[in-house]
């Protein structure tokens, strides 16, 4: 099944509150949308991930990670594996479609720790290519051949490709805005 996914904003801004241009009401904190476990996640995972070169946000009520696309598996790793956030459940992986880049979206869950986050990798649209994390979550198997047959998406060391939805030698890839679609016409 094709998942879509919407662009939020993501809260980069001083932790403030700021005025709301078109009606003058005043707009929450970026955090106040954030549960209580999204409030510790916000103080633990700038510990947890130090090591590597990411960015960390708010998007909607989510903690966010984005991170360059050949650590993803390596935080991705760190993620399942350290004992303040044991994210050992990968509940959706998905691609997005932003026309000049495209976007691998993983959503983690902890069953133990009761608690969720997004991790996001960008890739060129022309060359899109990442590690697989099938090392970490084998569940993502169908996922990412799901992501390769409706976007392209070369998920490397991946343990076969092969396509899921699509039979052998489909033309193009029907996830991205630039495929053609018929226009549908009633008899």
């Amino acid at each position: 099944m094709a998942y879509l996914a919407f662009r939020t904003k993501l809260c980069r801004t001083p932790r403030s509150v700021e005025k709301n241009n078109n009606n003058g009401e005043q707009t929450p904190e970026p955090n106040a949308l954030l549960d209580e476990k999204g409030r510790l996640l916000e103080t633990l995972l700038p510990n947890v991930l130090s090591a590597f070169d990411v960015s960390i946000g708010i998007s909607h009520d989510l903690m966010e990670v984005i991170v360059e696309p050949a650590d993803v598996v390596a935080v991705c790793e760190n993620l399942k594996n350290h004992s303040e956030t044991l994210f050992n459940y990968l509940t959706c992986l998905s691609v997005v479609d932003y026309v000049e880049h495209l976007q691998v979206v993983y959503h983690l869950y902890s069953t133990q720790k009761k608690h969720k986050v997004v991790v996001k990798a960008n890739v060129s649209s022309e060359e899109p290519s990442l590690p697989s994390v099938t090392s970490v979550w084998k569940g993502s198997d169908w996922y990412e051949r799901e992501g390769h047959d409706l976007f392209g998406v070369i998920f490397e060391s991946h343990p076969g490709l092969a396509p899921l939805i699509l039979y052998e030698g489909f033309e193009g890839y029907p996830g991205r805005k630039s495929f053609p679609l018929h226009d549908y016409k009633e008899w």
